[in-house]
């Protein structure tokens, strides 16, 4: 049972590390992002224009905090709402050409934020934890309702 509680809370810590970590080493290197900002631009730099709906899922973030995400995102000059042309009621996010531009920039600096977090950490050690998580998420799946 104790080992079962350990695991959630620091599964919980490491989140909120990591997104400090993120956080100040963007802000040391001049990159005007929060880590769910991030995440949001790193879903359309990977996948391209796409809804709000589908950044939430992928993010696996509620759709009001997408929308305050893209509202800030939109307010940096780096996304723009598009009017779906099939379908007035949906917003396509798309990148603007600042946010495409600093494509490059931000996932290197964000990379090697998570290299220094896992330096030392045997490779070995780090596909089981991935496993770990994988499966871990995928039991929350199976007993959502």
């Amino acid at each position: 049972m104790m080992l079962v509680k350990q695991a959630g809370v620091w599964v919980n810590i490491f989140n909120c590390k990591l997104k400090k970590h993120i956080a100040a080493v963007f802000k040391k290197e001049g990159i005007n992002l929060t880590a769910e900002q991030f995440l949001v631009m790193d879903a359309l730099w990977n996948q391209g224009e796409m809804t709000q709906q589908t950044i939430a899922y992928i993010i696996q973030k509620d759709k009001n905090s997408v929308t305050q995400f893209i509202d800030n995102l939109e307010k940096k000059g780096l996304v723009q709402r598009v009017v779906d042309s099939a379908d007035r009621r949906v917003n396509n996010i798309k990148l603007s050409k600042t946010g495409l531009a600093m494509k490059e920039n931000t996932k290197r600096v964000a990379i090697a934020a998570i290299n220094d977090i896992l330096e030392g950490i045997p490779e070995e050690d780090l596909k089981t934890f991935v496993n770990v998580l994988n499966r871990a998420c995928d039991n929350i799946e199976k007993h959502n309702f």
